[in-house]
């Protein structure tokens, strides 16, 4: 079994405008700037042989160049939070693009999401925080953004089984242009 879901990475001229909110909320469990990314469709554990499967159908999935941009914080957990994110500006293409990765997914044979697609990069896992800590640092650090960036691929990620799931695996990415021996002329 195998722990995947697909993301769009980070890159680190975005990634320096997150490393600075992570301090200041005692308790928080922050999160390795290599593991940020925004994610597409968290695809859970699965057999090696339903990974192939899953490898082809995202080869499927075209990828056309457009732009992010990470605006605002959040909690999820309302009542008792457990995650703090920044948040992405919603977009035609991103949202196009996740429900590429939702089809591409149910034709394997995986079951539906049943949650809303709520695009976000998480900064920080939250545990024992107290809720009105939480309210207190959003407010603190708002308004937030950071600069927008191209996405031209996509990531399939690995994980390890356990809460919070990092370090993750860059699996492969998509469209998958090969490799380039950058030692030949």
């Amino acid at each position: 079994m195998i722990r995947l879901f697909t993301a769009l990475e980070i890159p680190d001229e975005v990634a320096e405008k997150l490393i600075p909110l992570q301090r200041g909320l005692e308790g928080a469990r922050w999160i390795e700037r290599s593991d940020f990314h925004i994610t597409l469709r968290f695809i859970g554990d699965v057999p090696e042989d339903i990974a192939d499967d899953i490898d082809e159908a995202l080869s499927d999935i075209p990828v056309y160049p457009f732009e992010v941009e990470l605006e605002g914080l959040g909690e999820f957990g309302g009542k008792h939070p457990h995650t703090l994110y920044a948040g992405v500006k919603p977009s035609d293409p991103l949202t196009i693009l996740q429900g590429r990765h939702e089809s591409a997914m149910r034709r394997v044979g995986l079951k539906p999401e049943t949650r809303n697609f709520t695009p976000h990069v998480t900064i920080a896992r939250l545990g024992r925080v107290e809720t009105g800590a939480v309210y207190d640092f959003i407010r603190a650090n708002s308004p937030f953004a950071a600069p927008s960036f191209t996405v031209e691929r996509f990531t399939l990620f690995s994980a390890k089984a356990s809460t919070g799931g990092g370090p993750y695996v860059a699996e492969k990415y998509y469209p998958d242009f090969g490799w380039v021996n950058e030692s030949e002329d």
